[in-house]
């Protein structure tokens, strides 16, 4: 299991998401309303840990893959056919304060991205997308409808070796964003699993943020064969159902 280091909190500009740790998992999120939208711009917040250094193979405490794992393959796009989400994703690293960058105001805004320091899509441990619900401009954003996804609907992220990673969805969740559950984003997994995290709940509207974080939790499923090797960030192996859009929005 990665060893998880001093936490930093990401603000994603104009439209955050904050992860903490549940006050209530059982509860349900709700998709934040239309109306609230472009009254603010609200901030997505999530810890991450310091990204480590690569374990050894040899490691005794790497569990074994259960279901269809692969070998890593970094992903170029992520479709949500329940919510209409189509985006190519935005590799994620660390700003130099150690927080997460996200996609910054600007045509790369509506677009998901990939935390780079999580697993691979597809391989074993848990990948982190993370995407923000809105922007004060321009309303609803790449994962403004996140929160609506139910248990056994499909995530589908095209990887650059040409497959198609298959998630399932496990369940639905939110967090008060003060307590943020680093180990159920972060922990490892002994399957290949997906987060995808935005921000949610009421919105404070003295600060302009949510309060909450809605955080997806899925499991791969099936992954399909290679069809040919990616040759940029628009490849879509899958055809049209995939092919990324970049309209210009973030988490």
């Amino acid at each position: 299991m990665r060893a998880t280091r001093a936490l930093t909190a990401v603000l994603l500009s104009s439209g955050a998401i904050f992860v903490g740790v549940a006050l209530s998992q059982g509860q349900q999120p709700s998709a934040p309303p239309t109306a609230a939208l472009r009254a603010a711009a609200p901030r997505v917040e999530v810890p991450v840990p310091r990204p480590m250094g690569p374990r050894p193979r040899s490691a005794p405490s790497a569990p074994r893959p259960a279901g269809p794992a692969r070998v890593a393959s970094p992903p170029l796009a992520v479709a949500i056919p329940a919510i209409n989400v189509q985006s190519s994703l935005l590799r994620l690293g660390l700003e130099a304060d150690g927080s997460m960058a996200v996609p910054a105001p600007g045509p790369n805004y509506n677009r998901a991205g990939w935390y780079k320091y999580s697993p691979a899509p597809g391989s074993l441990g848990p990948a982190v997308i993370v995407g923000h619900v809105n922007s004060a401009a321009d309303g609803p954003s790449v994962f403004f409808r996140l929160a609506n996804l139910r248990p056994r609907d499909t995530v589908l992220v095209t990887r650059a070796d040409g497959s198609v990673a298959v998630f399932a969805v496990d369940d639905v969740r939110r967090y008060p964003k003060s307590r943020f559950p680093t180990q159920l984003v972060y922990g490892n997994t002994d399957h290949a699993a997906l987060r995808l995290i935005t921000c949610g709940g009421p919105l404070d509207r003295d600060s302009g943020h949510y309060r909450d974080n809605v955080i997806v939790r899925a499991s791969l499923v099936s992954i399909s064969r290679p069809a040919r090797a990616a040759s940029g960030p628009e490849h879509s192996p899958a055809g049209a159902s995939l092919q990324a859009q970049t309209p210009g929005g973030g988490v």
